[in-house]
């Protein structure tokens, strides 16, 4: 389905209305906080994978998360403690297809050559062996190519995953019919959003039509920049905070 901006901001308040009005408020100029640790997994083919962990006390979720080109887990320095507020484990890794647009990338580092965007889907694979032990929903989320190789992900891991959240997919492979063929064949919820760019809307629209029915949340933002950075205060500063409710509104319907 198409959430327009209106519903999506009413949602997203919903879901807060019902806290405790006696309750404290935090300051919204107070950045998000939650401690981290270091962690290496092993790709398929050998590969170390460099990752961070933000854990959450009894999560209601694991959320893989995965970055754009040129990028690294710091893409998702600010946006892993606000999702451990909300009461998510997070785990931000290095793909091997990256580089130091937020940070170094420890992963593209230490690999001989020049991995394209589809090597990396062992690394996102590697994410998600190590979360099957952690007995908590799994639910992957992509920024850009990431975005894209979250669908063909799901659709291989069918019955470990239980929901995707695309920022700023398309096609960004030489097979142009890769995403949107395993966007047909998911069975989870969906949530799917790009910048207001009319060529990114129309990419995640075409995404968004091959999907099932009723699997889809749609969401095209007034204000929004590429990729996941659309929720981060310094990339976005006029839309991150509005980019923000809809994403939280999906993830408790998901795993509440």
């Amino acid at each position: 389905m198409h959430l327009s901006r209106a519903l999506a901001l009413s949602l997203a308040l919903a879901a807060v209305s019902g806290c405790d009005s006696a309750a404290p408020t935090r300051d919204a100029a107070a950045p998000f906080v939650a401690p981290s640790r270091a962690l290496t997994l092993t790709a398929k083919d050998g590969v170390t994978v460099y990752a961070r962990l933000y854990s959450a006390e009894s999560p209601k979720a694991v959320i893989l998360l995965f970055h754009q080109a040129g990028s690294s887990k710091d893409e998702y320095a600010t946006i892993a403690p606000r999702l451990v507020a909300a009461g998510y484990t997070a785990l931000a890794i290095d793909q091997r297809a990256g580089g130091g647009l937020y940070g170094p990338n420890e992963t593209a580092a230490h690999v001989i050559g020049k991995p394209d965007y589809l090597d990396a889907a062992q690394d996102l694979q590697a994410a998600v062996d190590w979360a099957l032990p952690q007995n908590v929903p799994i639910i992957v989320w992509g920024s850009s190519y990431s975005a894209s190789l979250a669908f063909p992900l799901a659709t291989k891991n069918t019955s470990k995953i239980k929901g995707v959240l695309a920022f700023s997919p398309g096609d960004y492979f030489s097979d142009k019919h890769l995403v949107e063929t395993a966007a047909a064949r998911l069975t989870v919820p969906v949530y799917v959003t790009s910048a207001p760019d009319a060529d990114e809307v129309a990419a995640a629209r075409a995404i968004t039509d091959a999907l099932p029915p009723g699997l889809a949340t749609r969401y095209v933002p007034t204000e929004g920049v590429h990729g996941a950075s659309t929720l981060i205060a310094a990339k976005d500063p006029k839309g991150a905070e509005t980019n923000w409710l809809p994403v939280l509104s999906f993830l408790k319907k998901v795993a509440p």
